[in-house]
């Protein structure tokens, strides 16, 4: 028989929904929304602080799981899969956290070393030379013997992302890589991943608030908001949106359907009407 033809999207969500429980109900994050991730692509994951966009890799990466739909890696349902196999995906998937998160007593050479050691059996020399090729490919070979502490933020950034590649996944996920840098670092950052994406034929999933170099590398961008997509496409289409939540975020704009207040009691209620237990307590010490 055939094979059968992988899809064209690596990343699938399928109706997901995701909720965190609190003391005053659980708050919804995801409400079943449905995302394609297009195999070979940069997609740009965006929206508002607190608008689920880590939430997200961390669905992708089996950290959390769904209340309800799929999340499908490569087809696979990480929801549904055993430990074993939920860290065989993970061995298919890289991470650059956000600032690097580097191991702080191991050089630059050891963190990026760290996942062939962990998850193969290689000699050492291949391990050498592995690790010498990817930070090679982010123009950091002569820093493998630096400690974390002794380089700057953006080289640490590019010390994580050549850990990110050194398994050679078939994705990677890059929570707010731009984050802290300086112009020239976060240029250079940006150029990488549009880079090593082209060059490895792997897909990136991109979490990021900085607009401008965001859409610069992205194939496409995807804004989150109340639950669901509010705007999906090519950067340009973005930027074209009639969606008033999205003209505010890719303007800047202060005033908009994003409110400066968090939703609470209106000022009259709040200022001249103390709850109950407040009164008492005063009551108490007079």
């Amino acid at each position: 028989m055939p094979d059968t033809p992988a899809s064209s999207s690596l990343v699938e969500f399928k109706d997901v929904t995701f909720s965190y429980p609190g003391s005053a109900g659980d708050r919804v994050i995801l409400d079943r929304m449905s995302l394609s991730v297009p195999r070979g692509k940069v997609t740009a994951i965006m929206g508002a602080s607190g608008g689920g966009k880590t939430t997200v890799l961390r669905l992708i990466g089996g950290q959390q799981k769904a209340n309800s739909g799929q999340v499908l890696f490569d087809g696979q349902d990480i929801g549904a899969l055993s430990q074993a196999d939920l860290y065989a995906a993970r061995r298919r998937m890289g991470m650059l956290f956000q600032f690097g998160a580097l191991f702080t007593d191991l050089s630059v050479f050891d963190n990026v070393a760290f996942p062939l050691r962990e998850h193969t059996r290689l000699p050492e020399a291949l391990v050498r030379d592995i690790v010498l090729m990817k930070l090679n490919a982010v123009g950091l070979r002569g820093a493998r013997e630096l400690m974390p502490s002794e380089i700057s933020g953006g080289m640490a950034r590019r010390v994580a992302m050549a850990r990110a590649i050194v398994l050679d996944p078939e994705l990677i996920m890059y929570d707010e890589p731009f984050a802290g840098l300086d112009p020239i670092s976060l240029g250079t950052a940006a150029q990488l991943i549009r880079q090593l994406n082209d060059t490895l034929g792997i897909t990136s999933i991109v979490v990021s608030h900085d607009l401008e170099e965001t859409f610069r590398i992205a194939d496409q961008v995807v804004i989150l908001a109340n639950g669901g997509i509010a705007a999906q496409g090519s950067p340009d289409e973005v930027l074209r949106s009639a969606d008033p939540l999205v003209h505010q975020f890719v303007n800047a704009l202060a005033e908009g359907p994003v409110k400066f207040h968090y939703p609470g009691p209106d000022v009259k209620t709040d200022f001249g009407n103390p709850p109950a237990n407040t009164s008492a307590r005063r009551a108490g010490k007079s």
